[in-house]
């Protein structure tokens, strides 16, 4: 049967009405061409044009910095003097009984941190030396302390913080962010992801995923190196003024089968080539840093024509300030088990800290001066935390490491709504457990979309006979920390 036949078959009148607008969509999808549409004819055809959220946000714009493998908290944000009392002692039976852990079995030796902790800024923020630049920065980071998660390896736990569900299908957060904001910029995608260290996370592309969202919403991947977006430069043989006349004539053909069947995946792939063939005079401009001042480089510790953290925390300044709604950027290499001299939690995290901690000071400081920060939402940690004590496989070695651990860690968000200079929760003394004032992932998600003015429990989207959110049954919003 006809797909189209198929469907007035089992349409409702409201149905019908929810969709009728596909109709009225392709009405005006000729008007499509560069920049001349009219601005009613745009948020029509366009599944980007921005959106009003369900009331007056706090931030307008994120910037989610992920380190792959999860940081070493105790080293880090959370200091334990108890622990660093009881190192190298036997870990408690209690403090084991029924758990799992990925590398580690028996009974594993208490690990105090090795790293000096002090307190910065006005609220006395506890941070470690090997984070120096956070130092800097102290008053305009709000640490949580009592982070927990229900997943213990690494895709799974990915997924849960960033699709709501540890298997593999929903839409990403980004995703769910443009969904219900769209973008302000015309010329860029409305989410974007940068990738450092070489490797991708370890959950995939379904981190930026769509899931079953409309695929429009997915991040686009940029590279700080090289073409800015693969494919989007014209094949050898293509000039410019023939990409237009190929792109209109699959225009014309989309608009055929979008009156034919109203599908919203034709409408999609309109709108994203004709959002490709303006990224091919706007994505090499905003990704050239050489454009910033020696000084800044220098700031970020940013050199041109390189891939790095450093390189993608300029290139997050750049984008949201061409009005790019949601900027992914992730890091791989935090993975600290010990297995070998980069994993070590003295030397090998002063090394890889150095390559974070003073292009994300420098990327605060920035969007501070430059009057984004108030409404720039910028959160940092990774998908769970490291245990208390020795991984299993390292801990008769020299190398010092830690195990993955879900039951408490810690991250820090900053900017757009966030109270600075101050730390949220507590773990235990030796900390295995949260004391005070538990976050659940759900809980982050359900205030990150709060600072964006959503009601989380409010955003859905229908699919399979319900609706979905990204917060999925849970999830409450964490009023402590919002300024």
């Amino acid at each position: 049967m006809h797909p189209q036949m198929e469907f007035l078959q089992t349409a409702t009148r409201r149905q019908f009405l929810r969709r009728c607008q596909v109709g009225l969509g392709a009405l005006a999808l000729s008007s499509i061409s560069v920049g001349n549409s009219s601005a009613a004819q745009t948020r029509v055809i366009d599944p980007l044009a921005p959106k009003l959220p369900h009331f007056e946000p706090k931030a307008k714009r994120i910037i989610y910095l992920h380190l792959e493998g999860s940081p070493p908290h105790l080293d880090l944000y959370d200091y334990k003097p108890e622990l660093v009392k009881y190192n190298g002692q036997d870990c408690p039976e209690q403090f084991l009984k029924g758990k799992r852990f990925a590398f580690t079995s028996g009974t594993p030796k208490l690990l105090g941190t090795p790293r000096s902790f002090s307190q910065h800024g006005e609220g006395g923020v506890w941070l470690s030396d090997a984070v120096p630049n956070f130092h800097n920065v102290a008053d305009e980071l709000c640490v949580i302390r009592s982070m927990h998660t229900d997943q213990f390896n690494h895709a799974p736990a990915q997924l849960l913080l960033y699709t709501g569900s540890p298997r593999q299908g929903r839409p990403s957060l980004g995703a769910w962010v443009t969904y219900g904001l769209g973008s302000e910029s015309e010329n860029l995608p409305g989410f974007v992801v940068l990738i450092s260290s070489g490797v991708q996370p370890s959950s995939g592309k379904n981190s930026w995923g769509s899931g079953f969202l409309p695929s429009v919403y997915q991040g686009v991947q940029c590279r700080s190196k090289g073409d800015p977006v693969l494919y989007v430069s014209n094949p050898e043989g293509m000039d410019r003024t023939m990409r237009r006349q190929t792109l209109d004539a699959l225009r014309d053909l989309n608009e055929i089968q979008a009156a034919e069947l109203g599908h919203p995946e034709t409408l999609t792939r309109i709108a994203q080539y004709e959002l490709a063939y303006r990224m091919q005079i706007s994505a090499p401009e905003v990704m050239d840093i050489t454009q910033e001042s020696q000084a800044t480089l220098e700031a970020y510790g940013a050199k041109p024509g390189e891939a790095s953290f450093a390189n993608n925390c300029l290139l997050a300044r750049r984008l949201v300030e061409q009005g790019v709604r949601y900027v992914q950027l992730f890091d791989w290499g935090w993975d600290f088990h010990g297995t070998g001299p980069n994993e070590d939690i003295r030397d090998g995290l002063t090394k890889k800290c150095a390559t974070m901690d003073k292009p994300v000071a420098a990327l605060i400081q920035d969007l501070k001066q430059r009057g984004l920060l108030d409404e720039t939402l910028i959160i940092c940690g990774g998908e769970f935390g490291r245990t208390p004590f020795r991984e299993g496989r390292t801990a008769s070695g020299a190398i010092l490491g830690r195990d993955h651990f879900p039951d408490c860690y810690s991250m820090w968000l900053a900017g757009g709504g966030i109270r600075g200079g101050m730390m949220h929760g507590e773990s235990d003394e030796l900390g295995f457990s949260i004391a005070r004032d538990p976050v659940h992932v759900h809980d982050l998600q359900a205030t990150i979309l709060h600072l964006l003015g959503f009601n989380h429990e409010r955003l859905t989207f229908r699919f399979q006979g319900r609706d979905y959110r990204l917060t999925d049954v849970h999830g409450k919003v964490v009023k402590e920390i919002l300024a």
